[in-house]
């Protein structure tokens, strides 16, 4: 037995990539912007009620994403099956609206 006790041989040694602060602080300004963004367009009064819920609708997706990718660190390697797990979620519950929607209106 070799004095190495990790299963990875001498040459082909892991690194932990370290991020920093800086794509912390970044993900964070967008966060601010978001939220800052979507709360303008409600505050405001003067833009169109339905373009409105858009507004809110896209900033809410856009966090969603900013929160999953940076703070959550879906976009990192390793994370397969909590990405499929989440978009199957999404999947069953658009279905699940649509179907209430047409079980409702008919």
């Amino acid at each position: 037995m070799s004095d190495n006790h990790s299963s990875v041989s001498e040459g082909q040694s892991r690194h932990h990539k370290v991020e920093g602060p800086r794509k912390h602080i970044v993900a964070f300004v967008m966060s601010l912007a978001l939220t800052l963004i979507a709360f303008a367009a409600v505050a405001s009064g003067e833009i169109n009620t339905q373009f409105t819920y858009i507004i809110l609708v896209c900033m809410a997706i856009m966090q969603v994403f900013v929160q999953l990718a940076f703070w959550m660190h879906m976009k990192d390697r390793g994370h397969a099956f909590p990405i499929i797990g989440i978009a199957f979620g999404v999947i069953v519950v658009f279905t699940m609206v649509i179907m209430a929607s047409y079980w409702v209106w008919w």
